[in-house]
């Protein structure tokens, strides 16, 4: 999944709506929105990104899970140093997050999800030149 296993930090697929299907092209956006400028939305890369959020549903959807859940439960399987800090807007997500700790992920799974999102993902994570504000 896009920030990769070796990374210090590992995001989830992209969020900003993809997780949840809401995500629209980046010229569908206020011309301010951090979007027209994000690499994950613009042409080829965002396509790309939509398809692998589909096909990860799927997948989900097989093991009666969510998108989320299975990002969660596939960060779980990195190692006992990592430790996902989902963000959330409801108690409702809250719930759904932490089912992803009883979610069990087979070889087969970290295979398929790691074909679907390759390590880096598609389209890079900033802008040339972006540093973020916390670091």
């Amino acid at each position: 999944m896009p920030g990769g296993a070796g990374d210090d930090r590992v995001e989830l697929p992209p969020g900003r709506g993809f997780i949840t299907g809401t995500a629209k092209p980046a010229d569908q956006y206020e011309a301010t929105d951090i979007r027209n400028v994000d690499p994950r939305w613009q042409p080829g890369n965002f396509e790309k990104n939509v398809e692998a959020v589909g096909k990860l549903a799927e997948l989900a959807a097989a093991k009666g899970a969510t998108v989320s859940q299975l990002g969660l439960a596939w960060l779980l399987t990195r190692g006992q140093h990592i430790v996902p800090i989902p963000g959330t807007r409801s108690p409702k997500r809250i719930e759904e997050n932490a089912g992803a700790a009883d979610l069990t992920l087979t070889d087969a799974d970290l295979k398929a999800i790691d074909e679907i999102l390759p390590q880096g993902g598609f389209g890079a994570r900033y802008t040339e030149g972006h540093v973020p504000t916390w670091i």
